[in-house]
C-alpha cells in the first residue's frame, strides 16, 4: 500500500496513524508547490490528499480510505452515532482549512464576509459539541474517531487557527495523547 499526501494535513496524519505498525510507503508531497501539484495530479484528478493506492485500487478521501481499510484489515466500523460525529470532525476541520486558506490567499475577509461568516457559524455549533462529547467520555478509547480529533486538535494548534484553552476538555485530550509514538512520529512540527 502506498499512502499520498502532505506531512501537515489532518486528514493524511489521522491515516498515517490508523497505519500505525502495518506494511506501507509513505509518499509526502508539497502540495502547494508546482512540482507537488504535477505530482498530485498523478494520483487524484480530484488534487485532494490523502490517496491510497492497494494495487490497482486508488481510493480518494480520507472517509473512503477508512472505510477501505475497515474492510481490508478488519477494523471496527463506524456506528450511525459516530459517523455523525465523524462529520462534526471533518465539519470543524474542513471549517478551519478554508479559513487557512483564505488567510494564506491574503483575501481580505470581515466577519461579515460570507465564506468568512460560515466557517465561523459552523465552528460555533461544532466545537462546543465537540467539548460536551469529550467530557461525557465519547472519546475514552483510542480508535479512529479518536485519533481523527486528535489530529484536527493538534493541527489547529500547530497553526494557530484558534485557541485550545477556550475549550479545556478539547486541550486536555489533545494534551493527553501528545506524546503517543505516533503522534510525535507523524507531528507536522517535526517536517
Amino acid at each position: 500500500m502506498q499512502l499520498v499526501g502532505s506531512i501537515p494535513s489532518p486528514y493524511v496524519r489521522r491515516t498515517r496513524m490508523l497505519l500505525e505498525g502495518r506494511d506501507y510507503t509513505f509518499t509526502a508531497l508539497d502540495i502547494y508547490s508546482p512540482e507537488g501539484r504535477v505530482a498530485l495530479e498523478k494520483f487524484t484528478p480530484a488534487m485532494k490528499i490523502p490517496v491510497l493506492v492497494d494495487g490497482e485500487q486508488t481510493l480518494f478521501d480520507s472517509r473512503v480510505i477508512y472505510r477501505y481499510l475497515t474492510d481490508k484489515l478488519a477494523l471496527p466500523a463506524l456506528s450511525w452515532e459516530q459517523e455523525n460525529t465523524m462529520t462534526l470532525i471533518d465539519a470543524a476541520n474542513d471549517a478551519f482549512v478554508i479559513k487557512m486558506m483564505v488567510m494564506r490567499s491574503g483575501i481580505e475577509t470581515t466577519d461579515e464576509t460570507l465564506v468568512t461568516r460560515l466557517q465561523d457559524e459552523r465552528l460555533q455549533q461544532v466545537l462546543p459539541l465537540l467539548e460536551t462529547a469529550v467530557q461525557e467520555g465519547q472519546f475514552a478509547q483510542w480508535d479512529y474517531l479518536a485519533i481523527c480529533l486528535y489530529c484536527l486538535l493538534d493541527w489547529c494548534d500547530f497553526r494557530n487557527l484558534f485557541v485550545l484553552a477556550d475549550y479545556p476538555a478539547l486541550q486536555a485530550f489533545r494534551d493527553q495523547h501528545q506524546s503517543r509514538e505516533i503522534a510525535v512520529a507523524t507531528d507536522p512540527r517535526q517536517a
